[in-house]
């Protein structure tokens, strides 16, 4: 397929106006990211995370203000994937110490609702969990199996025969699903998703996070360097800097101004910056290649028509990769429910800057350079 053949646009020469136009990107992502901040999921905060699903179409002002009743704090609630769905988020791992005399009347009430005046002892109580101890293994057995189907996470101390421990679950998650199925009874639901990380764990996973960012990032540099001119490396480089940070400011201009949109910044999302290091440096080395070709021919054309006829002649590529590419994003942005939304967006939107900067921004820095310094780029 062939289009843009015979291009012939003088790009470079319009580089101080997409200077302009990168810069108020820039500035206007860095204000949204000082002034209104980076909304961090759970990977990376901690606390936990609940997915719904209900038989029925749900009121989410109706299940906010059911939680709201409960005594946990703030939690969020929103939909999710449909009408039929609810994400409920807290920053909470444990039961608060005022709530968790409810949990234990609550988990023991059910007790003698499934066996009355069925004789029990509490073996041990955490802040994650209550251990009690029954007559026998059958007895053990059936309150394991009903509080099972009642909601509650419980389980057999032992799988032995002669076990008669049950431990049930008291965390955050498993007191907030019990008091909806208490307050909505005529919407069975079904849990799609349970997440629950530490905050200690969540800041490794954040510093990790930009650690392998970064570390690509030099990695890329080093690469190029070795395959190209330095001049070349730091551009490609600086290109990527100018689409992450982009993206990112985006991220916090973005958030929550969108319905249905979660642009909270998780794993998945971090996978997806990542992505957009590996494509956007990929165009940027296509548009490289021809550069240093063209150099080995045209030794004599100036330096800013060589990085144009360049850019002229793969055109036609960057266009194609980048218009199936995004046609595929696209659909996932579409049909990928929230679990794929965030990243599907990302990704779109970090293809189109990536494209961009490949042309305006890395190819823009070696012409940039080379006059500056009055230096002649030369391969031999």
């Amino acid at each position: 397929m062939r289009v843009f053949h015979n291009l012939d646009v003088d790009f470079l020469g319009k580089r101080k106006m997409f200077y302009i136009f990168s810069t108020a990107l820039f500035l206007i992502g860095m204000l949204n990211i000082a002034f209104r901040g980076l909304s961090f999921g759970i990977d990376f905060k901690g606390g936990s995370e609940i997915v719904l699903q209900f038989d029925k179409k749900v009121d989410i002002a109706q299940v906010r203000s059911d939680i709201d009743k409960i005594g946990i704090g703030n939690v969020e609630v929103r939909t999710f994937g449909g009408e039929t769905g609810a994400l409920i988020r807290t920053e909470l791992q444990e039961v608060p110490t005022n709530v968790y005399p409810k949990v234990v009347q609550s988990v023991e009430s059910e007790i003698k609702s499934i066996i009355p005046n069925v004789a029990f002892n509490v073996v041990e109580k955490t802040v994650n969990s209550i251990t009690y101890s029954f007559p026998n293994p059958d007895t053990t057995n059936l309150v394991a199996e009903k509080l099972l189907s009642a909601g509650f996470q419980s389980s057999k101390v032992s799988e032995e025969a002669t076990n008669t421990q049950l431990a049930v679950s008291v965390g955050i998650a498993d007191w907030i699903k019990e008091n909806l199925r208490e307050k909505i009874k005529d919407n069975n639901f079904t849990v799609l998703k349970e997440d629950k990380v530490g905050p200690k764990v969540g800041n490794e996973l954040k510093r990790d996070a930009v650690i392998a960012v970064f570390l690509s990032l030099v990695v890329i540099l080093i690469y190029l360097g070795f395959r190209f001119k330095f001049v070349f490396a730091i551009g490609a480089v600086a290109a990527l800097f100018h689409d992450v940070l982009i993206t990112l400011g985006l991220y916090a201009a973005l958030y929550g101004l969108i319905p249905g949109l979660n642009l909270d910044i998780d794993l998945s999302i971090v996978a997806a910056f990542l992505t957009l290091v590996g494509y956007s440096i990929n165009d940027t080395v296509i548009v490289f290649d021809r550069v240093r070709e063209n150099m080995r021919i045209h030794k004599t054309l100036p330096l800013i028509d060589v990085i144009n006829k360049s850019i002229n002649q793969t055109m036609s590529r960057t266009i194609i990769t980048a218009f199936t590419t995004l046609l595929s994003v696209f659909v996932l942005l579409l049909l990928g429910g929230d679990v794929l939304r965030a990243f599907a967006f990302t990704l779109f939107f970090g293809i189109v800057i990536g494209t961009y900067s490949s042309i305006f921004v890395a190819s823009a820095f070696v012409l940039e350079y080379a006059e500056k310094t009055k230096k002649k780029i030369q391969f031999s």
